[in-house]
């Protein structure tokens, strides 16, 4: 596309990945305002050259040493870069061309990157759960203003679009979070919304891989199916935008077209609608204050609203599907229980996976870890990270899943 007002030099952590694919559709539909600096991921190298001979990048990174080595050989003589080890996302922010970073990875790997672009000062794209709900406390505070980190999240993009605005009150001085009487996210139901109980425990692996909207990764797909996902998501609202638990619901929303709903103490409410694509949200917080025209220059998805579409909500059961529950009350008490659930959850999810627990045995082997924690409050990313740790080997210890096979998204 043409006739660009900005040109940001641009990285994505998280290339090789769903989320990551929808940023680099973005770089390469506006090429000449989201030039690819610098890509990053854990350990697809032959991904990866396929990438860097597309994007040709100054730079590219994977942080599995062994996959990095055989990288830069696949890219010798290329004059593409190649960076790989434990500092090799330092090395992608800290580039100097690089203005944006889009965090589209998953796990807690990214953390100190993150952390690094917010003191330089540079903008972010984020869509990485983890990296709020684990470590909020010690990364939310390095922003620098309300515009430098931009939520990709369909449900974060759109609680973000709807504060548009409302951040910039001039007469009146009280905290957004004031102002807000609650902000509801919304959810598909997932694949298994009218399943009953007794189904549910027939639900198998490859059945719940199948999400009837969106295309994502095993774990986050698994995670749309408990609710989990929904769960982990009021988690990072609450932290994104200063709110407490009261503040954050959950709504099913079968049709997927509004991703969330801002209810302000006045009684006005502000909704997001829009095609379910993680291309729009990418490219709206890639590209604010400016909106691409999407719908008029590429082939994105977008309905009509002089068209008839569902815009039906309903409660989610949380006696079918405990996990929503946990994690809103995981929410209520706070401190270390964030950590624990994400840990807990991800070996959970991957016992069931390799066929060792049932569907709703997800739920009771998070509850089960967070009811054994008795330890105090994390007071450093240091202690949040080994309560992530922690609820990772107890999960294990509850599934039998060998604990080396656990964590696989760090």
């Amino acid at each position: 596309m043409t006739g660009n007002a900005f040109s940001k030099g641009t990285a994505v952590i998280g290339a090789t990945g769903a989320v990551g694919r929808a940023a680099l559709w973005v770089c390469e539909t506006y090429a000449d305002r989201f030039p690819v600096v610098a890509l990053a991921a854990q350990s697809n190298a032959e991904a990866m050259e396929q990438l860097a001979v597309k994007f040709r990048p100054k730079l590219v990174a994977l942080t599995e040493p062994e996959a990095g080595h055989r990288l830069s050989e696949k890219l010798f003589g290329t004059g593409v870069s190649v960076a790989s080890g434990s500092n090799a996302l330092l090395d992608v922010v800290r580039h100097p061309e690089v203005e944006h970073v889009v965090f589209a990875s998953s796990g807690t790997k990214a953390i100190p990157a993150l952390q690094e672009t917010l003191r330089l000062r540079k903008e972010v794209s984020l869509a990485n759960k983890e990296s709020i709900v684990v470590a909020g406390p010690w990364v939310m505070p390095l922003i620098a203003h309300p515009l430098q980190l931009r939520p990709v999240d369909s449900e974060h993009n759109a609680v973000w679009q709807a504060l548009m605005g409302e951040m910039e009150q001039e007469r009146e001085k009280t905290a957004l979070s004031a102002r807000i009487d609650r902000v509801y996210l919304t959810a598909s139901g997932g694949p298994f919304r009218s399943f009953s109980s007794e189904e549910l425990r027939r639900v198998t692996p490859e059945m719940a891989l199948k999400h009837p909207v969106w295309t994502m990764g095993s774990k986050i797909t698994i995670d749309s199916a408990t609710l989990m996902n929904k769960g982990i998501e009021l988690l990072e609202a609450m932290s994104l935008f200063d709110l407490d638990a009261a503040q954050v619901s959950a709504l099913i929303h079968p049709g997927s077209k509004a991703h969330a709903l801002v209810r302000f103490r006045d009684g006005c409410s502000k909704m997001l609608l829009s095609a379910p694509d993680m291309r729009i949200p990418a490219a709206v917080a890639m590209s604010w204050p400016v909106r691409l025209p999407l719908t008029e220059e590429t082939a994105l998805p977008h309905f009509d609203l002089e068209d008839s579409f569902d815009l039906r909500f309903e409660p989610p059961d949380t006696k079918r599907f405990p996990c929503l529950a946990l994690a809103q009350e995981t929410a209520r008490r706070g401190g270390a229980f964030p950590a624990l659930l994400v840990g807990a959850d991800e070996i959970a999810v991957e016992a069931f996976l390799a066929h060792r627990i049932a569907f709703p045995d997800i739920a009771d082997v998070v509850e089960r870890v967070l009811d054994s924690w008795s330890d105090g409050t994390p007071s450093s990313l240091e202690d949040a990270l080994s309560v992530l740790q922690e609820g990772r080997r107890r999960a294990a210890a509850a599934t039998g899943l060998p604990i080396d096979q656990g964590g696989a998204y760090p």
